[in-house]
């Protein structure tokens, strides 16, 4: 794999490989320590930040340990094959291993669940496909062998994965539905926020209104692109942030996080080639909510 930085990045080269890759941050020193990543074909530490027109070169072969754990949780699993789950996230579950939580993401339930998860990738992420914010909630699919995580990782690139998303956003859309067309990059600023700029990723997204309350509206949501936070960038950019979002909402917010769910996922299996088709329903809190919403309407 290479990479070509387009400017130059205020940040470390791990960093920055752990945002735009599937290599955690971890197994990215590993490989910068053990001459698998070049950049313009030489050594680089792990402090080094990249400049505009670098080649970053990542090698294949990099043999994976892993020191993730097993971890027993509950998983809400709406549907399993010997390929593939289909699971209900909940909000608040981060999806794999991270600085500060090595055994308590939704990787270690699944590790925990099954033996069977791909491992293409990162050691750290087995059996991930695609990721949910860990405030996000909803359906995710997860690969329980290599050959349906490479297609599927095929089909989400293709944009053939079908997803619906809904939330509730702090004012009122006067438009029934709409189209966010806004490129997508990571802020100069915070490495953790991303923001409309341009120069950023093509990123689009589709909502339609479902209910209007009296400083809120409900949406649904189509996602075009699959942009790291693209919904909460582009709900903020036009003035209508999801209510609760710590991040890009500037009202103070609650531990539930923001009110996102991912609520309708339809695709072909890639390997029985049969449609399948999913629905599940808001969380508690969110849904509460909502009934709270109805009765000051």
């Amino acid at each position: 794999m290479k990479i070509v930085v387009n400017e130059d990045e205020k940040v470390r080269i791990d960093k920055y490989l752990a945002s735009v890759t599937d290599y955690s941050r971890e197994t990215i020193t590993k490989m910068l320590n053990n001459d698998y990543i070049l950049v313009n074909g030489k050594k680089v530490k792990g402090s080094y930040k990249p400049l505009s027109g670098d080649t970053i070169e990542i090698k294949d072969g990099f043999v994976q340990d892993t020191n993730v754990s097993a971890t027993k949780m509950p998983l809400n699993i709406v549907y399993e094959d010997e390929y593939l789950m289909v699971i209900n996230k909940p909000s608040g579950l981060v999806v794999h291993p991270g600085n500060g939580n090595k055994n308590n993401s939704l990787v270690n339930g699944l590790m925990y669940y099954t033996k069977h998860l791909s491992d293409i990738g990162d050691a750290e992420r087995p059996g991930i496909v695609h990721r949910l914010d860990k405030d996000t909630s909803g359906l995710m699919l997860i690969a329980k062998e290599n050959k349906t995580h490479e297609i599927l990782a095929e089909e989400f690139k293709k944009h053939n994965i079908h997803r619906e998303y809904i939330a509730l956003v702090d004012g009122l859309i006067e438009v029934s539905k709409g189209t966010i067309d806004a490129p997508i990059k990571r802020s100069k600023d915070n490495f953790q926020v991303m923001t409309v700029a341009a120069g950023g990723k093509k990123a689009i997204t589709h909502f339609t209104v479902i209910k209007r309350y009296k400083h809120n509206t409900l949406i649904r949501l189509l996602l075009e692109t699959g942009r790291t936070h693209q919904i909460r960038v582009h709900m903020a950019y036009i003035g209508y942030p999801i209510h609760n979002d710590p991040v890009y909402n500037q009202k103070e917010s609650t531990p539930f996080g923001q009110f996102l769910h991912s609520e309708y996922l339809k695709f072909i299996h890639p390997i029985t080639k049969k449609e399948l088709e999913f629905r599940c329903p808001l969380p508690e809190e969110f849904q509460d909510y909502l009934n709270t919403l109805e009765e000051q309407n």
